[in-house]
């Protein structure tokens, strides 16, 4: 297991801007609906996002030799593909999937990080002594805060298939 340090605070301070524009005027631009997340063992992923994180599985399916996966995350047809969606809660349903590409190598992603996925969790230590049991790359913490206005700690790990995930935690401001 390595232990890295590398500036994430602009990643997680993009959270706490206030949106340009946010009058009167009603969102008309774009919805986010999920992140997918391509993985070799959705089950072993499973025990990550759901076992550890906290979100809720909607369900595991398989997919048909037509499903789109095939020619956007450019799959050999020759593989097979299971899914997983799960919701972080009521107010975010099916925020994220796990596509399950088996029978092929999986290449991992390459260096430097080109996505990280930000999610908040309210234990952050408690959560990365479970992370860490797993072997999982950890990035070492760090506490980043605008005075009177936010205080945060934020830690990162790459899940099993190289994913980064970004992990934050608000703190009491002083």
């Amino acid at each position: 297991m390595r232990n890295r340090r590398f500036p994430l605070v602009l990643v997680v301070l993009a959270l706490f801007v206030n949106p340009v524009n946010a009058g009167d005027e009603p969102y008309t631009g774009a919805n986010f609906k999920r992140v997918t997340l391509v993985v070799s063992d959705i089950d072993r992923s499973l025990g990550i996002y759901r076992d550890i994180l906290g979100f809720q599985l909607d369900g595991v399916m398989e997919s048909s030799a037509e499903s789109y996966s095939y020619p956007v995350f450019r799959i050999d047809p020759k593989a097979k593909i299971r899914f997983a969606t799960l919701s972080a809660g009521p107010e975010q349903v099916r925020t994220m999937a796990l596509t399950e590409v088996t029978g092929i190598e999986l290449a991992k992603p390459g260096r430097p990080f080109m996505t990280a996925s930000v999610i908040r969790v309210d234990d952050l230590d408690g959560t990365f002594e479970k992370l860490e049991a797993l072997g999982l790359e950890i990035v070492a913490p760090t506490i980043s805060e605008r005075p009177g206005e936010f205080k945060f700690k934020e830690q990162a790990f790459v899940d099993f298939d190289g994913h980064l995930i970004v992990l934050y935690q608000m703190l009491p401001l002083e």
